[in-house]
């Protein structure tokens, strides 16, 4: 059990740890998709008031990690192919009108460049370690139009996304020097000005990903 009283940090600040702390153990899969989350259980768990424990559900269940349905407890979302689909290609809007942009202005964001170094560096083949510096360099990219609505509102889709790759038991992940030759591409062409080539190459990049996810769920459930 976590002892966190509302005294010290008030109610704002309780309900905010404890929501740092679900979404936490949700992007880690430390909790499986379809696991109850109850007001009881995060009050027992964090050692906080009822009310706090159900402001910190309501958050999660707004920004779509756990579900909740009438007469229910909020679950964390189940995973399905629908979801991974809908998720990458959301992604994908967002990320194409990025590139757009910065390439019409020939700019290639210096974040998006450490990410994929530190990719490139990584052995050849699979491994885990590349989700965090790959999902940077995709963030960087919606970054650099420095909107501030445009960058929540991305960083609840990867949330999701991060979500999808932490639920998928046995997820089949790109090899590291693929994804680095795959951004290298898409920031080579957007520092030449040619938009569309870079939206091409990350619709290719984000579909393998996909597509890899859908076949990883299918496996785990025997499907």
């Amino acid at each position: 059990m976590t002892s966190m009283t509302d005294a010290p940090l008030g109610i704002v600040g309780v309900v905010d740890a404890v929501t740092a702390r679900l979404r936490e153990r949700i992007l880690s899969g430390d909790l499986r998709s379809s696991t109850p989350v109850t007001e009881a259980s995060v009050s027992d768990t964090y050692s906080v008031a009822r009310p706090s424990a159900k402001a910190a559900i309501e958050q999660l269940v707004a920004a779509g990690l756990l579900v909740r349905t009438a007469h229910r407890s909020a679950r964390v979302v189940a995973i399905d192919p629908a979801t991974v689909r809908d998720v990458y290609r959301t992604r994908a809007r967002l990320e194409s009108a990025a590139l757009r942009e910065l390439a019409a202005a020939h700019i290639v964001p210096s974040g998006a460049l450490d990410a994929n170094a530190e990719i490139l560096a990584m052995a050849p083949g699979p491994d885990p370690a590349t989700v965090d510096p790959d999902l940077r360099f995709h963030t960087a990219l919606i970054d650099a139009l420095e909107s501030e609505r445009t960058g929540r509102m991305y960083r609840s889709v990867i949330d999701e996304a991060r979500m999808c790759m932490a639920q998928v038991q046995g997820r089949r992940l790109l090899d590291a020097a693929t994804i680095a030759a795959q951004h290298a591409e898409i920031l080579e062409a957007t520092a030449a000005g040619e938009g569309e080539r870079a939206v091409r190459m990350l619709g290719v990049h984000l579909s393998s990903a996909e597509e890899r996810l859908v076949e990883a769920l299918g496996a785990d459930t025997g499907a």
